[in-house]
């Protein structure tokens, strides 16, 4: 948690660690409180021997993946590997995505989805949850945070911090598909992502109106100033309207989303979750 004004960009250091060994996954379908099957996996993590690591077996990330993405995804895998060097990790994939039921509401419901893989996380024994969130993911553990509480420390990737942004050529396509039948068509079968063909009714809490709520759970808010989706206005305001309990990391030369974040910031990402969920 910053301690400096709303905006303060900080940066956490590096920690070395040393894989030692690894149990093996469980996979299973969890079901929202609205009835939706999610496909989900369970990674109890990677021992570490080193004294002066977090204590891993406390935490537990759940990662919500970007829109069009699932948890068989590579780009999902790979932040589910650098996660579990600092505890356990959940994944899954959205609804209307991969194996998962039902249709996308582009981050609307998709709060339920994250809900019900928080609750299976906490099953696991853990003491402490961390959300993480890319792009859709990321506005999803924001107003997760801010609506269903019960989380230790959340941090959003990437998120817009207001709807209906048309503001770049990538968003303006994103609209196309969302918006347009023969754009879910293309969902459908060329991105193995099933969207819904209703507007959101009511518009639900945006970005920006939910980070004031998520306090006093520690709030990172991350973002990389090549994005070619949401500018850094975006991540601004989202800083700003948390005020001075949020960290706002501007990552130079990173784009957008899961598959822009290297694997220095993914370890970061940890190392500053294992401390602050505590």
């Amino acid at each position: 948690m910053s301690n400096g004004p709303a905006g303060h960009v900080a940066r956490s250091t590096v920690r070395p660690y040393r894989e030692t060994s690894r149990r093996t996954p469980m996979r299973t379908f969890l079901h929202t409180a609205d009835g939706v099957s999610i496909d989900s996996v369970y990674d109890p993590g990677t021992v570490v021997n080193d004294a002066s690591a977090p204590p891993a077996r406390d935490l537990v990330f759940v990662v919500a993946h970007g829109f069009t993405g699932d948890v068989d995804r590579p780009h999902v895998r790979r932040v589910a590997a650098a996660l579990a060097r600092h505890g356990a990790v959940v994944t899954f994939s959205f609804r209307g995505h991969g194996a998962s039921g039902g249709r996308s509401t582009v981050g609307d419901r998709e709060v339920l989805d994250l809900d019900a893989a928080v609750g299976w996380a906490r099953g696991f024994g853990h003491a402490h949850v961390a959300t993480v969130g890319f792009s859709m993911g990321g506005s999803v553990v924001l107003r997760h945070a801010a609506l269903r509480r019960g989380v230790d420390a959340v941090v959003s990737v990437s998120s817009p911090a207001r709807w209906y942004y048309r503001g770049t050529a990538p968003m303006r396509r994103l609209h196309w598909l969302v918006t347009r039948p023969e754009g879910r068509l293309v969902g459908r079968y060329g991105l193995r992502t099933r969207i819904h063909h209703r507007d959101w009714d009511p518009v639900p809490l945006s970005p920006t109106e939910a980070v004031p709520r998520i306090a006093p759970a520690p709030l990172l808010i991350v973002h990389g100033d090549q994005d070619g989706y949401f500018p850094l206005d975006h991540p601004r305001m989202l800083a700003s309207a948390a005020g001075d309990t949020a960290e706002l990391w501007l990552e130079h030369g990173m784009g957008h989303a899961e598959h822009a974040a290297p694997d220095d910031l993914l370890a970061r990402i940890g190392d500053w979750a294992a401390f602050r969920a505590g």
